[in-house]
């Protein structure tokens, strides 16, 4: 990828900095606001050398993908002189409504009026939905919603934006690939905020396809003071956040016993007064950076006052990798102090009396109930998702990896090579607190 100049002028001492800006002539002063390689963000704004057909910009809101793309198209059109071809002149832009197209990827901030020079500025002509540049080159201005207008019209380069949320996503985007016939190497270029798209995600596992990718904080010097910080604080970790302002790809996996929107519902700011809180682990059967991780979550109870039934609150994740069975035991102890736990449970199959023994000889006097497997994983864990499903398990803030996990277990992922040893801590706990009170059964033999 190329990297942008405007990295070593703004690595410069301010002196140099100074004296290369008082070296320049007024006219080439003048044009510096135009020459987009000295301001790119070169990691996610720059495209990408190389053979490819589709350039796809992840970003979280506000990290530049607009400009890039309106940057992009301009680089393409545009020739030496503002009469001289470039090296594309037929271009589709392509939005979700025809109006979104105008106001955001034509007339906007970031937009191709924005970004154009005003000696080679595009007319904008709405009666027939087209800019027309001063070379000849025209862009046609296109709607998601009405995929067939597509059909006739044929280009050499196009520019998608926000293709993610287009209500015909599939319809519009094949009917653009038959467009993209002229010239001897069109491209496009996609500007989206990623969400749980199939054609997305289609598009970025074809051959031919490359992705930069930027969350909104790379963009921060070009936003309003504290709009980062504000929304970060709110949504950071939220999976909400992680697609917003992290620019992710956040998928619910088919047949996933749990989906982002049932860990949202229950997602809660603070937790009331709990009247139990237990530490659970899932210790791993060895030790090293090769290790499985040791599951350790800690959750809460409140019994039901008025309704009678409990709810469980998941106050923390603090499993972790690499760490020796004295430090995951010092761990666990730490949790169960801070905490104020009842109790540790903790998963037997592998490590029996080890598992009660390491932990003994960190915190002797706390309270500790071992837990035996005796069902598969996903057996173990329907009934912990059926409790998310009736509202009853809330997540206090967000859990990144746990939640990732959650999500991705499937019946086939159930019997994986690698154990998802935050999810068995979580139902473990939730088993011991929801489950097992409710049957009555102080060893949760059933499972």
């Amino acid at each position: 990828m190329r990297k942008s100049p405007a990295g070593s002028i703004a690595s410069l001492p301010e002196a140099a900095r100074e004296a290369f800006f008082e070296g320049l002539s007024e006219n080439a002063l003048a044009a510096m606001p135009w020459l987009w390689e000295l301001w790119a963000l070169p990691d996610h704004q720059l495209a990408p050398e190389g053979d490819w057909r589709v350039w796809v910009i992840m970003g979280g809101r506000g990290a530049g993908k607009t400009r890039a793309g309106a940057e992009w198209v301009r680089a393409q059109v545009e020739g030496p002189t503002p009469l001289a071809s470039g090296r594309c002149r037929r271009v589709c832009l392509l939005g979700e409504t025809i109006d979104q197209v105008r106001a955001v990827m034509v007339e906007g901030d970031s937009g191709l009026l924005a970004v154009t020079p005003p000696d080679r500025r595009p007319v904008v002509n709405l009666s027939h939905g087209k800019l027309v540049w001063p070379n000849g080159a025209e862009a046609m201005m296109a709607s998601a919603a009405n995929p067939e207008a597509l059909r006739g019209p044929q280009f050499d380069c196009a520019w998608s934006d926000e293709l993610a949320k287009w209500w015909r996503c599939r319809e519009a985007w094949e009917m653009l690939q038959f467009c993209l016939r002229l010239g001897s190497d069109p491209r496009q270029i996609v500007t989206t905020t990623p969400r749980d798209n199939d054609v997305l995600v289609e598009v970025l596992g074809t051959a031919g396809t490359v992705v930069t990718h930027a969350p909104t904080r790379a963009n921060r010097a070009n936003l309003a003071p504290g709009f980062v910080e504000a929304l970060e604080a709110r949504y950071g970790r939220t999976a909400l956040g992680r697609q917003e302002l992290g620019g992710e790809l956040i998928r619910d996996r088919a047949g996933a016993l749990w989906s982002r929107a049932l860990i949202e519902a229950g997602r809660v700011a603070e937790a009331p007064e709990l009247d139990r809180v237990v530490v659970a682990v899932d210790p791993p059967v060895s030790s090293g950076a090769d290790a499985d991780e040791c599951g350790i979550v800690v959750a809460g109870l409140r019994r039901g006052v008025r309704s009678g039934e409990a709810r469980a609150y998941v106050l923390a994740d603090l499993s972790v990798r690499g760490l020796s069975p004295a430090g995951w035991a010092g761990v666990v102890a730490a949790a169960y102090d801070a905490h104020g736990a009842d109790r540790v449970v903790a998963e037997v199959n592998q490590g029996g009396e080890m598992v009660e023994s390491v932990l003994r000889q960190v915190a002797p006097a706390l309270s500790y109930r071992p837990v035996r497997a005796r069902h598969g994983k996903r057996l173990r864990a329907e009934p912990v998702a059926a409790l998310y499903e009736q509202g009853r398990v809330h997540h206090l803030g967000a859990f990144r990896e746990l939640e990732d996990q959650m999500t991705s277990f499937t019946a086939a992922a159930s019997g994986g090579s690698r154990s998802p040893d935050r999810l068995d801590a979580l139902v473990w706990a939730i088993t011991d607190l929801v489950l097992a009170a409710e049957a009555g059964s102080p060893r949760v033999r059933a499972l």
